[in-house]
């Protein structure tokens, strides 16, 4: 199993920005593809971005693309989200999320993963 502790989410003006961070218990977090996702009040839980096992694959949701930029440092179990040029539409609780798998393939649904974190508020003013 692994535990999932995000953190770096606070308040910012449109235009800001913010890095997210999730870090990871346990001495296999290499072996995990990593996710965020976020969900803002009344919504559905909605996919941001992905990274596989090893940083070399990754992917984004239409909503960040150019914008969000995930990374990891597994000799840290650490996956981070880089988010620049904020909107007020990006606040939301992001949750990074994880499943242990060797696969290339980027998993962009809930379901899919298997371990989530409590989540850290990101909120953007106008």
């Amino acid at each position: 199993q692994v535990q999932l502790v995000e953190s770096g989410g606070g308040l910012v003006q449109a235009g800001g920005s913010l890095r997210l961070s999730c870090a990871a218990s346990g001495r296999t977090f290499s072996s995990y593809a990593m996710g965020w996702f976020r969900q803002a009040p009344g919504k559905e839980r909605e996919f941001v971005t992905a990274i596989n096992w090893s940083g070399e694959n990754t992917y984004y949701g239409d909503s960040v693309k150019g914008r969000f930029t995930i990374s990891r440092d597994n000799a840290e179990n650490t996956v981070y989200l880089q988010m620049n040029s904020l909107k007020p539409e990006d606040t939301a609780v992001y949750y990074c999320a994880a499943r242990r798998t060797f696969t290339r393939v980027i998993m962009t649904t809930p379901r899919e993963y298997d371990y989530w974190g409590q989540g850290t508020q990101v909120t953007v003013s106008s």
